[in-house]
């Protein structure tokens, strides 16, 4: 009988932490749809271009920038020594962004004619700040999914859409260009952190238990982190957003201007739900892994809440999709609502697939998170090469992208679910 009812108050517990996330998750997202319409309208595509292609780096170097040590904040059964791992992370944030304000001090230059972009040489510079915001970001973030206060996380999004839309609307009526966007998002960065701090308050106790000799021990402890999970994610992240790098390059800023729109729009519900089920998931996972060594209870619990909640969101949305797109955004993004409807079963897909993609960090098996991004980047680099070489039209090669890639993400869910049995 005590057995059900901790069962019934731990799957109670599940569900109302991911509403909460969600509920936060969800007011973020839809801040900055909601004023999508006016941002169509204020920016050219263009200026979406510049902001894809300031976002595509920031997301990688945002991967890179706390060597992947704020996912082992989680892990510590004592919090001093998760304070610990956390000051880690965030002091290698600070370093990783020093080094990136010197690569771009002198590599500017051939990053833009790499990129095949000149406007986005100023913003460069930008770079180091951003990826310092979201290195502290991170940290703050995780160790709040530690302590449980889900509610603050969520607080934290709504209070970074809220300063991106105001600042993207504001500075966008006052200066042409992409200084609106790129700036908003800086802001946005910086404004989330506030909310995560809130833990610290009132807990002197932690701020003593910080250390030298704690880091470094707990850094050897955890050091598979940066080992194996940072250059899996690195070029997980790298192949998410160097579609962007070659679509600005093979073909041209203003085609990446619409196919951001359409990443922006297809991606909600990932942003919403996934990043909510996956966060509550890798804490209530790795709770049953340190009980049973294992996560297969929670892995199929998780697996068919997400998949019945998938289908009707991603159906709606491809029927939808071109006429949406040309009804909010304007006539000339119709072309957008295009791409949609080619994206969106890999999106149904890898929607799936990622929300339970931490179960291979939580098992420690973070080599075969890199043998699988290494796989994707061979993919898309692939891909890309033969459409520049055969010169096939951008529309048809999305086409061949989303469906090998809907393959084989089927294929890294069931290696997610053969890890969580063992």
């Amino acid at each position: 009988m005590i057995k059900r009812i901790k069962t019934y108050l731990s799957k109670r517990e599940f569900t109302r932490n991911v509403l909460t996330l969600m509920t936060g998750t969800t007011i973020a997202q839809a801040i900055p749809v909601a004023i999508s319409p006016i941002l169509t309208r204020i920016y050219t595509p263009d200026d979406f271009g510049i902001l894809a292609l300031f976002l595509s780096i920031t997301a990688i170097t945002g991967t890179i920038v706390n060597a992947k040590y704020e996912q082992a904040i989680i892990l510590p059964k004592k919090d001093e020594d998760a304070v610990n791992v956390l000051a880690l992370s965030i002091l290698i944030s600070f370093i990783i962004s020093i080094l990136l304000l010197l690569i771009v001090v002198v590599l500017d230059d051939k990053i833009v004619v790499w990129l095949d972009a000149p406007k986005i040489k100023y913003w460069l510079y930008f770079i180091p700040v951003s990826t310092l915001f979201i290195g502290i970001f991170n940290s703050l973030n995780y160790y709040n999914i530690r302590k449980k206060k889900y509610k603050n996380i969520s607080i934290s999004q709504v209070t970074k859409s809220s300063s991106l839309s105001v600042f993207q609307i504001g500075i966008g009526l006052i200066k042409n260009g992409p200084a609106g966007l790129v700036i908003g998002q800086i802001i946005s960065y910086f404004s989330g952190n506030f909310i995560l701090l809130k833990p610290f308050k009132n807990q002197p106790q932690l701020k003593k238990a910080v250390s030298k000799s704690k880091m470094k021990m707990l850094g050897k402890e955890y050091k598979k982190f940066p080992i194996y999970a940072l250059p899996s994610i690195l070029l997980n992240s790298v192949n998410l957003n160097m579609v962007n790098f070659l679509v600005s390059s093979i073909f041209s800023v203003t085609t990446l201007g619409f196919y951001s729109l359409t990443q922006r729009i297809i991606g909600i519900p990932s942003r919403v739900i996934v990043n909510s089920f996956s966060q509550v998931y890798f804490q209530k996972a790795t709770e049953e892994f340190h009980q049973t060594g294992k996560t297969e209870h929670i892995f199929k619990k998780t697996l068919k809440k997400i998949f019945y909640i998938s289908i009707p969101i991603f159906a709606l949305m491809f029927f939808v999709a071109k006429p949406l797109f040309s009804f909010v955004f304007g006539k000339e993004w119709e072309i957008s609502g295009v791409y949609a409807q080619i994206l969106i079963p890999l999106a149904f897909i890898r929607f799936i697939s990622s929300a339970l993609s931490m179960t291979l960090t939580i098992h420690q098996k973070q080599q075969y998170t890199l043998y699988i991004n290494l796989t994707l980047i061979i993919t898309t680099i692939i891909i890309f090469m033969l459409g520049k070489v055969l010169h096939i039209e951008f529309t048809i090669l999305l086409i061949y992208f989303s469906v090998i890639f809907s393959i084989e993400y089927l294929i890294f869910l069931y290696i997610y679910y053969f890890t969580s049995k063992r």
